[in-house]
């Protein structure tokens, strides 16, 4: 026997109940979720352009990533910045930014890759040049070696040779040193045993290049995951510096934050705890405390890094998708030849040793996690560009 219209209404009816039951709460609250976060993207992005282009750890550099790599920086404003780095660093009148933080080097030359500069050779300085000093760098402790590989990695810099002492940094050795101080519960800490979110996110983004191509760094890129996760599920939340520096991180390992279950907690998801900050132009530090440039910096970078997530593209701090700024030295000769391709044929065809770990991430063109045959491809075709 047939329905009737009524019955058929009622089906319908029940349908359309149990499929917004199942999908259309989750779906309306994600549209709802991405407007606000749009609105909130669009309006800090305003505001930011507003200041002053300067050098410095608030107010700079960060917010000047923040922007180029959301791709809201004209070629004008790009060339004032750039100019504003001239100037200083003719004032400093030094390759080093600073006498002991090497991190004043890392974050200009982040910044530089950002907007298509190089950091070679700024008014006649090579800012790049201090970062091949062990000493120097590690003297800031674990965040001067986070910061020197982040920023050599953003444009596949091959590393200069240290003429100031004997220690020579390499990516071997910035690797291992941020592997041998994770602590016993898989995190990172500025001081001591207990690991913070802060640190755990910058090692991440950090090591997460390197995921692929070594069974250590992978393994220690695992467990920090599931720190930063357990983390989350023990505390109230974390401030949104903090959340900026883990979805930042996750970013960069590819994991989305608003749908992977590990980083929604009780319904709350990081995006949720950020927004609770949120302050006309920006964000707070902590609530009621009113607008903090620091806060509203990270948090803005760490929106650009989703973003460009959702777009499938690179990741915040990999500047090699940027015009004339990728390199695939492969063989570590300082020049891309065609002898970086013959260096890859040969490994391939088993006629050298096994490439080191930082090589194979250099030498992964395609992307695909491990080193093959179509890398060569696509390096012999960049080299006849």
């Amino acid at each position: 026997m047939g329905l009737n219209r009524r019955s058929l209404r009622y089906t319908a009816l029940c349908l359309l109940l149990c499929t917004l039951t199942l999908f259309g709460s989750v779906g309306h609250a994600s549209a709802l979720s991405r407007e606000a976060f749009n609105e909130k993207y669009s309006g800090t992005a305003e505001h930011l352009k507003t200041l002053p282009m300067q050098v410095g750890s608030i107010g700079g550099e960060w917010r000047v990533i923040g922007l180029s790599r959301g791709e809201l920086l004209d070629d004008a404003e790009k060339t004032e910045y750039y100019n504003t780095v001239c100037e200083y660093v003719k004032a400093v009148g030094s390759d080093k930014l600073h006498r002991r933080k090497s991190t004043e080097n890392s974050r200009v030359i982040l910044a530089l890759a950002s907007i298509g500069k190089t950091a070679d050779d700024v008014e006649g300085y090579d800012l790049l040049a201090p970062l091949s000093d062990y000493d120097y760098v590690s003297a800031q402790g674990l965040n001067g070696v986070i910061w020197a590989l982040i920023a050599l990695d953003s444009h596949n810099y091959p590393i200069p040779e240290n003429n100031s002492g004997e220690n020579q940094v390499t990516r071997e050795n910035l690797i291992s040193a941020i592997i041998d101080n994770q602590c016993p519960d898989g995190g990172w800490s500025m001081n001591g045993d207990v690991s913070d979110p802060d640190m755990t996110g910058m090692a991440l983004q950090a090591l997460a290049p390197y995921r692929f191509y070594g069974e250590e760094v992978r393994s220690a890129v695992d467990r920090a995951v599931n720190r930063l996760a357990a983390m989350q599920n023990e505390s109230a939340g974390f401030n949104p510096e903090s959340c900026a520096q883990v979805i930042t991180a996750l970013c960069a390992l590819g994991i989305n934050c608003e749908t992977d279950e590990r980083f929604v907690s009780g319904g709350v998801s990081l995006w949720d705890t950020v927004m609770k900050f949120s302050v006309p132009n920006g964000f707070e530090h902590e609530s009621g405390a009113g607008y903090n440039q620091m806060a509203t910096e990270q948090v803005f970078y760490a929106m650009t890094a989703f973003k460009r997530l959702k777009n499938n593209q690179k990741f915040l701090y990999d500047m090699t998708d940027i015009k004339n700024l990728a390199v695939y030295d492969v063989d570590g000769d300082r020049y891309l030849t065609i002898n970086d391709a013959t260096y890859l044929q040969r490994f391939l065809a088993e006629f050298d040793s096994p490439l080191s770990t930082s090589q194979k991430k250099l030498a992964d063109l395609n992307e695909n996690g491990q080193v093959d045959i179509g890398d060569v491809t696509l390096l012999q075709k960049l080299l006849a560009q």
